[in-house]
């Protein structure tokens, strides 16, 4: 069988910073009370009376190159040949935190009830049905797009064939697979001290 390569792309142009996505990612996986698999993050830009607003959707990058899986010491975290889809398995996790430490997105948390590390698979039990994740059908403006790289006729991957895009923290190595378009995320002001964001150009 052919191997698939899933993605996701936001369009920053789209997003209103609604947190619907955020909303329907708890409600469909259960996610408890305090606790996130995707957020926006929200900063003020510019200086008074010139302030907008910026917004930043993030969740786990399910990297090529993923941190997360070389250091779990247990081996319940891996990336998914078939799919790429970077994974936790419950059963093997004994929550000894040492993947949250390593992912240079922050984007894992161990759940209070379970007291295991848990993160977004991009609702892999929804894609193997044939649906797209939970927060894209909850997107009210259309801003996430989720696919196939691998088929040039998903929407992640017509997207990103004709638009320039930016991924998180590329410099670290990790491959990310959720990309942004739409604007420069190397100028959003998400860190101080500093950019965290490297600019990937289209192809």
């Amino acid at each position: 069988m052919k191997s698939k390569r899933y993605a996701m792309a936001i369009d920053l142009n789209r997003c209103i910073g609604c947190d619907s996505c955020a909303v329907a990612c708890k409600m469909e996986n259960e996610v408890p009370v305090g606790v996130w698999r995707i957020w926006v993050n929200r900063r003020e830009a510019g200086t008074y009376p010139r302030v907008r607003r910026a917004v930043l959707p993030v969740l786990c990058n399910h990297c090529e190159n993923p941190v997360c899986v070389y250091v779990c010491p247990v081996k319940a975290t891996y990336r998914r040949k078939e799919d790429g889809v970077v994974v936790v398995d419950p059963h093997l996790c004994i929550g000894c935190k040492i993947c949250m430490v390593a992912c240079p997105y922050q984007m894992r948390y161990l759940d209070p009830v379970k007291r295991v590390a848990q993160k977004c698979d991009f609702c892999l039990h929804r894609v193997q049905a044939g649906l797209n994740p939970a927060c894209v059908d909850a997107c009210p403006t259309g801003a996430m797009y989720f696919g196939d790289l691998m088929d040039p006729a998903s929407p992640v991957a017509r997207l990103l064939s004709e638009r320039p895009s930016q991924s998180l923290k590329v410099s670290y190595g990790t491959n990310p697979q959720v990309f942004y378009v739409g604007k420069d995320i190397s100028v959003l002001p998400f860190e101080k001290g500093g950019s965290i964001y490297d600019k990937r150009e289209k192809g």
